[in-house]
């Protein structure tokens, strides 16, 4: 079931997380986190004069509302619809990154790699917490985004 963050300039230039919190609470309140698990997509309304070529990603109230979201859960990438492209856009909104034509988004790749790394110590454990397996959803996280975790690290994160 598809659940919707709807986010207006009003909500983003106040940082007010109140949307997001709304669906996440009750959802961690009773548990049910892998019953919702990629269920998240967001619906960004911010008024931009139609001569502005700037994506959302690049409009500093959005981005900052995004690393806000990101500070108070970190483990929120594993709630988003990545068949809908929620992941993707969400890293985009924090991992610097240049748009191509043809290539579409072009991650930074060290800031991509530090990003990608700092999300694995933060959502293993919290996938534990839950009693949710989380090696093949965190490698499955990583080869979205190109890369390949070897099991041996699981041991490090999970010993940590």
């Amino acid at each position: 079931m598809t659940r919707i963050v709807s986010l207006n300039a009003n909500c983003l230039q106040s940082l007010d997380l109140s949307p997001i919190r709304n669906i996440l609470e009750p959802i961690l309140a009773a548990r049910e986190i892998a019953t919702y698990e990629q269920s998240l997509q967001f619906a960004i309304d911010y008024p931009r004069a139609p001569e502005d070529p700037r994506e959302l990603s690049e409009i500093p109230e959005v981005r900052l509302w995004f690393v806000r979201a990101d500070a108070c859960y970190p483990w929120l990438p594993m709630m988003l619809d990545w068949k809908a492209g929620e992941l993707a856009r969400y890293a985009a909104m924090l991992v610097p990154h240049e748009f191509h034509r043809t290539e579409g988004v072009q991650y930074n790749p060290e800031a991509l790699e530090i990003w990608l790394m700092h999300k694995i110590f933060a959502i293993a454990p919290w996938l534990e917490r839950y009693d949710i397996p989380s090696h093949s959803r965190l490698k499955s996280m990583a080869k979205m985004f190109g890369y390949e975790l070897d099991d041996a690290l699981f041991d490090v994160v999970c010993a940590a």
